[in-house]
């Protein structure tokens, strides 16, 4: 006889069991955990015995996941929703919080598209642990809700990633560095270590963070909020070294990531401590125009955005956008599915960052005719 499977939920009084095992109220994360899969073609009696079964083994998956992944809403921000998961494991990279802002017309009635947000400690309320940048927020909740309120831009869900102390490794794309030849390698790193910076000399984290995003952190957000899934509905965003992991998301995860926003994208590849290199001294931008080149998905199914200002570190930019651009129009992306915006007198700031986060917003997430 073929065997079919069915979802059951776990009976309600073994949840409260649960949750007074683990001193509280149940979260949704927690309780969308409580279900167990049968087979239907299993004698009924013989089934209510084996449920039994399957509700005391599942008890120690919930009150598992009820002891690694705290969360609580924080009632401080301006608008919508914000719901902290602190210390999220991973099997591939640090724990982390994890922050998750939800639109004030949130309902389980309807699904929202997701973007993942790099520096996700940054975006809500004043940090400076942002590899040291000035002190400030990104304002994304009370940008988000005023354009979503003005109909600019759909509801969507944002999930902020915060940052670890290997944030240079973690967004600095990988295989860009398997470009670098051996004399380019250890000229980085001896100009690291002569200004006490630990700059390349950690190995590469970028592809094992990008799979901590998809094979740990998606599943979860969207087993427990109502996200609407596929490429279409899901977004990469992230400034400096946050815009460099975005795009490289997109370009190694095609299929998983529609769009990718790129504020203020660190093309040169180096941290505001590392004095800056000379521009024909760099190895790093050549080697991501190779990247690019070789890997970028041809347009038709992506929306890309970039921006920089000309005042800091970001006056190193233009050149180097520049030839990002072209790579851009080579592969057939036009004013339909890519944006570049020149912010002039702009630095290389969270300040200029919220100035101008409605620009990306509304160019991924306006509303689809």
């Amino acid at each position: 006889m073929q065997t079919y499977w069915s979802v059951e939920a776990i009976p309600a009084r073994i949840l409260d069991y649960i949750a007074a095992a683990v001193g509280g109220k149940l979260t949704p994360m927690q309780i969308s955990i409580g279900f167990v899969i049968r087979p239907t073609n299993v004698e009924k009696r013989a089934c209510e015995r084996m449920n039994i079964r399957y509700w005391v083994a599942s008890i120690g998956l919930v009150m598992f996941v009820a002891g690694s992944i705290q969360s609580r809403e924080i009632g401080s921000v301006s608008a919508g929703r914000l719901i902290v998961h602190k210390d999220f494991p991973s099997d591939f990279v640090a724990p982390r919080d994890v922050f998750v802002w939800l639109p004030e017309e949130y309902t389980r009635d309807t699904t929202y598209p997701v973007v993942y947000v790099h520096d996700g400690q940054s975006l809500f309320y004043a940090d400076s642990s942002n590899d040291g940048f000035a002190n400030g927020e990104w304002e994304l909740d009370e940008t988000a809700s005023a354009l979503i309120a003005s109909g600019k831009v759909v509801p969507f869900i944002a999930v902020g990633i915060a940052n670890s102390p290997f944030r240079h490794s973690e967004y600095f794309p990988a295989k860009v560095t398997q470009r670098l030849t051996s004399l380019q390698k250890d000229f980085l790193i001896s100009r690291a270590m002569d200004h006490q910076v630990a700059t390349f000399s950690d190995p590469p984290k970028a592809d094992a963070y990008l799979k901590f995003i998809i094979k740990e952190l998606m599943p979860a957000i969207e087993g427990h909020y109502s996200v609407a899934t596929g490429l279409e509905n899901t977004v990469l965003m992230g400034a400096s070294m946050g815009g460099l992991i975005s795009l490289y998301g997109l370009v190694e995860y095609p299929e998983t990531f529609g769009g990718a926003v790129c504020i203020s994208s660190n093309w040169p590849g180096i941290t505001h401590r590392l004095p800056l290199l000379e521009a024909n001294n760099n190895p790093i931008p050549p080697a991501i125009y190779r990247y690019l080149q070789a890997h970028l998905p041809r347009a038709g199914q992506h929306t890309i955005y970039f921006d920089f200002g000309t005042q800091g570190l970001d006056a190193l930019y233009p050149p180097l956008q520049k030839e990002v651009d072209g790579i851009m129009r080579n592969k057939g992306y036009t004013a339909n599915d890519w944006m570049t915006f020149r912010d002039q007198g702009a630095e290389h700031s969270e300040a200029a960052w919220q100035a101008r986060l409605h620009r990306p917003l509304q160019f991924i997430l306006s509303p689809r005719e």
